[in-house]
């Protein structure tokens, strides 16, 4: 099940929006392209919230992204030039989630509670709990969330200065999604390893599910 749950998440956050952005964009060009990569998200998070009162967060990072990458087309009048466009949003998000830690619960928090809630409203409750007994996993979650705002925001600031400075060149744009999908993996790599310390520190409580 919870195998089905990720690939779930993927599909609607990724796989939909994508396949809709290429199947639009060669008739509407990429703003038509990005505002059709929307409905699914939209859908979804409509759908999710209207049948289990569950706020889908990661669905709305990304739909935040979407957004932002308009905004810039429309401030910039640089709808052709999406391979500018693209680093500086998402070095963006990269710095709401180091901004959220000003906050008393960082972006990390809502997306986690968001997957739990998936599994069950007690288990979301649950976390809830956790997080106001437990000091450890507070320091954790601001963990991750700081390691993502400053992979995301540092990775975007040099695939930003890669294609700006090759401007036009082929090359730049591959170099530039070879350093996005790296950092990426990175990531995943380093969350998953860390969710392992979590889980582990969560073990020693007595009274904790894991």
């Amino acid at each position: 099940m919870q195998l089905l749950r990720y690939a779930s998440a993927l599909c609607i956050n990724v796989l939909l929006p994508w396949l809709a952005y290429r199947l639009a964009s060669p008739h509407w060009g990429q703003p038509g392209g990005l505002l059709l990569s929307t409905v699914p998200l939209i859908a979804w998070m409509t759908w999710d919230l209207a049948r289990h009162r569950h706020f889908d967060a990661l669905s709305a990072i990304v739909l935040i992204g979407i957004v932002l990458s308009l905004a810039a087309m429309e401030l910039t009048g640089a709808s052709h030039n999406l391979a500018l466009d693209e680093p500086m949003v998402s070095g963006m998000i990269g710095v709401a989630f180091l901004a959220s830690l000003v906050l008393p619960r960082p972006m990390v928090f809502y997306t986690a509670r968001s997957t739990l809630a998936r599994e069950s409203v007690k288990r979301a409750g649950e976390f809830e709990q956790e997080w106001r007994e437990r000091p450890r996993l507070v320091y954790r979650i601001r963990v991750m969330t700081l390691v993502w705002g400053i992979g995301l925001t540092a990775e975007n600031v040099v695939r930003l200065l890669i294609v700006w400075r090759a401007e036009g060149d082929p090359h730049s744009l591959v170099e530039s999604d070879v350093l996005r999908y790296g950092c990426y993996g990175a990531l995943t790599l380093w969350t998953l390893w860390y969710r392992r310390r979590i889980k582990q520190d969560a073990e020693g409580y007595p009274s904790s599910s894991a």
